[in-house]
């Protein structure tokens, strides 16, 4: 900034000022890198990295890196009630490849057994999902005092759902762990 000197007049900055073309020529750069290769290259390693990070956090349960439907302390208490226990929905895929397997088979006994397994297993999956919303929702009012979310009863059925090691965020409580 410049001076004030006593007399009223402001001191000089000691060079002349730049044309507007000379200033505007420094400022110009190109929209495209000159080697546009690597500069994508190197956009897509940030990105994959970016990615990695937020994968990270996400399995570790880092409120931050969750989406907004994960995120929130009714619903951190809705994954830690399915978590703790050992829901019929899980067991559905790897009896679903039994029974893929038992119809391959020739004998037609095993074929309609095998069928039979995967309604009932079915059956009780919709059953005890329907039972732990209920009891989730309890749990819900009598901690927090408010009804749960709209969508906290689709939440919590496809996370009883899905197996225990493909949960995202990541389970944070053991089996059989007492979720009060």
């Amino acid at each position: 900034m410049s001076e004030v000197l006593g007399t009223g007049e402001t001191a000089k900055k000691g060079r002349p000022t730049p044309k507007r073309k000379e200033s505007e020529a420094a400022l110009r750069r190109p929209l495209v890198p000159e080697d546009r290769k690597s500069a994508k290259k190197e956009a897509r390693s940030q990105a994959r990295e970016e990615r990695a990070r937020v994968r990270a956090a996400q399995l570790a349960g880092d409120e931050s890196a969750l989406p907004p439907k994960d995120r929130g302390p009714i619903k951190s208490y809705i994954r830690d009630i399915v978590d703790s226990r050992l829901n019929v929905g899980e067991l559905i895929l790897p009896l679903m490849l039994v029974v893929l397997v038992l119809t391959f088979l020739p004998v037609r006994a095993l074929q309609f057994g095998g069928l039979l397994v995967v309604w009932l297993i079915l059956v009780a999956g919709v059953i005890d999902s329907a039972l732990l919303w209920r009891r989730v929702k309890r749990k819900v009012v009598a901690k927090f005092g408010t009804p749960p979310p709209k969508g906290s009863a689709f939440y919590t059925i496809m996370r009883s759902f899905q197996m225990r090691m493909s949960r995202i965020p990541r389970p944070q409580v053991k089996r059989g762990a007492a979720i009060d």
